[in-house]
């Protein structure tokens, strides 16, 4: 049974930093690429970041580029979203994915706000 459990949210103030880490299981994490999404309030769920199941390649949304930055330990079964410089706009619950499954998390809340 695969399982994807998010954390690290919070409340931070603008140009602060957060790390959500997601912890996989139930699947071969190692052979897997995996994406961070996000759903502010009132808008749709939106795709943020990209990392192949090697590492080699990693995809961002143009509004995170520079900012944000993914990484995995397959060693832990963990993905990570390291976030820099917040802004009020990245406010949203944010959502740790398995294409190849389409399987998501329950999310965690990240808040941006002074």
């Amino acid at each position: 049974q695969v399982q994807l459990v998010e954390s690290g949210g919070g409340l931070v103030q603008p140009g602060g930093s957060l790390r959500l880490s997601c912890a996989a299981s139930g699947f071969t994490f190692s052979s897997s690429a995996m994406r961070w999404y996000r759903q502010a309030p009132g808008k749709e769920r939106e795709w943020v970041a990209y990392i192949s199941s090697g590492n080699s390649i990693k995809n961002y949304a143009d509004s995170v580029k520079g900012r944000f930055t993914i990484s995995r330990d397959n060693a832990k079964n963990t993905v990570y979203l390291q976030m820099n410089t917040l802004k009020p706009e990245d406010t949203a619950v944010y959502y740790c994915n398995l294409p190849r499954l389409n399987s998501w998390g329950q999310g965690t809340q990240v808040t941006v706000s002074s």
